[in-house]
């Protein structure tokens, strides 16, 4: 097969040289397999590689292509649901536990970063989950009180800090936890592969998983080059998930998310927006998020069309957003737009499947996946290894496929549609 460029982003035009995944072109037997490159089968393969278990990637296109190399960059702590809402979910215990692992989940990466010394801009300068009504700030101030109430470094910030912090008036209260940060997401996906590769792990791009049944005691993965041998497989394909495994990819609703960025900003125009440089994501019925990188691009991001776009002019609204929030970028060039698939689960957990001993899925990171799939490498290699016996901080569940899901593509556009009018009209 032929190797798809990568989406037109201001991240192809400015990661770090790819290191070299030729495609597989020879018949391999390994202990673990895993399909899927991005950060969750990145991880995952350096964490078994870190512990001599040998581990082999197959990645249909290169390492970061899908929504790993094309994110918002924000690396943001815990899940979408509040902690009390995890522990009555979940129960005291696992509550517990997936409440400390969720939201440990930025510091995990950003030690992996210093670790290996992966070259990504990173910065770990806080994230904040802003309001801009009534309801939204008591909800959030809610979750911070929860947080709080744990120990976790977080605070909850009134409207003239958050005009301080961000240099714009929209935002009436925010939750600002001191652990998030932000990053480049394909020099990141980029790094991982390196660092799992220099470890002793094995990875290849241009080598979908054309077929996955067992044979003997083994799985026996075709591509189209070559079969792999495995005693185990880890499945982590995310928003690109197909039919390789029954009723998975019915589980997750594929969605796009849409970015567009500026040139890099004057000094005093990048000076007086988010000047302290925390990432942010508003609480609303349709996110946005937005930050400003290291070469004072300002990176705005949220939903835009359910298909592939190329050009910021696909999502001008996100553009006449920035220019309500700062008024003085008006006149400003936007440089680029691009999109990429996440994946989205009916109840917005990450999902952990075992349908056997030997088969493990991970996906479903509703939109937090830099920080939470990485974690999550260590997870799912630590299961790998240890199997039923070596319990993980998230709980593993069946796979149930979402009903109806054949109409997800007109679910989602009615449901964006609602949500840009209801957060209009601030209901």
């Amino acid at each position: 097969m032929t190797r798809l460029p990568l989406p037109p982003s201001l991240y192809a035009d400015t990661a770090v040289t790819p290191v070299d995944t030729p495609p597989l072109d020879a018949d391999k037997r390994v202990s673990v397999a895993i399909v899927g490159g991005g950060y969750t089968g990145l991880s995952t393969a350096l964490h078994l590689a870190e512990q001599g278990v040998e581990a082999l990637v197959l990645e249909a296109q290169e390492p970061g292509w899908g929504a790993s190399g094309n994110n918002g960059g924000h690396t943001n702590p815990g899940l979408k649901h509040d902690p009390d809402q995890i522990e009555a979910d979940f129960g005291a215990e696992l509550g517990r536990r997936m409440i400390a692992f969720s939201y440990g989940t930025t510091n995990f990466t950003h030690d992996l970063i210093r670790r290996y010394q992966i070259p990504c801009e990173a910065r770990q300068n806080g994230t904040l989950r802003a309001a801009y009504n009534e309801a939204s700030a008591a909800a959030i101030e809610k979750t911070a009180q929860q947080c709080i109430r744990r120990g976790m470094p977080v605070s909850y910030l009134n409207r003239e800090q958050l005009r301080e912090m961000t240099g714009t008036d929209r935002y009436i209260g925010a939750m600002l936890d001191t652990r998030g940060g932000d990053l480049h997401p394909l020099s990141y996906a980029r790094g991982l592969a390196r660092a799992a590769i220099s470890a002793g792990a094995k990875v290849h791009g241009e080598t979908p998983a054309l077929s996955l049944r067992r044979e003997g005691s083994r799985w026996r993965i075709e591509t189209p080059r070559a079969v792999v041998l495995a005693d185990k497989v880890l499945l982590a394909t995310n928003g690109f998930t197909d039919n390789l495994w029954p009723a998975l990819r019915r589980t997750i609703v594929p969605v796009f998310s849409s970015i567009a960025a500026t040139a890099p900003l004057s000094d005093d125009v990048a000076q007086s927006i988010m000047p302290t440089r925390p990432v942010l994501y508003e609480s609303g019925h349709i996110t946005v998020y937005y930050r400003v990188d290291q070469q004072n691009r300002l990176l705005m991001g949220g939903r835009g069309p359910m298909r592939w776009i190329r050009s910021p002019n696909d999502v001008a609204y996100l553009m006449r957003y920035a220019e309500r929030l700062w008024p003085q970028l008006k006149g400003v060039a936007w440089t680029h737009g691009w999109n990429s698939r996440l994946a989205i689960t009916g109840d917005h957990y990450p999902h952990v499947h075992e349908p056997t001993e030997s088969i493990l899925i991970s996906l479903g990171y509703n939109g937090r996946g830099v920080a939470l799939a990485t974690a999550m490498g260590a997870q799912l290699a630590r299961r790998l290894i240890g199997g039923a016996k070596a319990e993980i901080d998230m709980p593993i569940t069946g796979i149930k496929p979402i009903p109806m899901h054949a109409f997800w593509p007109v679910g989602v556009t009615t449901a964006v549609f609602a949500g840009r009018v209801r957060d209009r009209l601030g209901i």
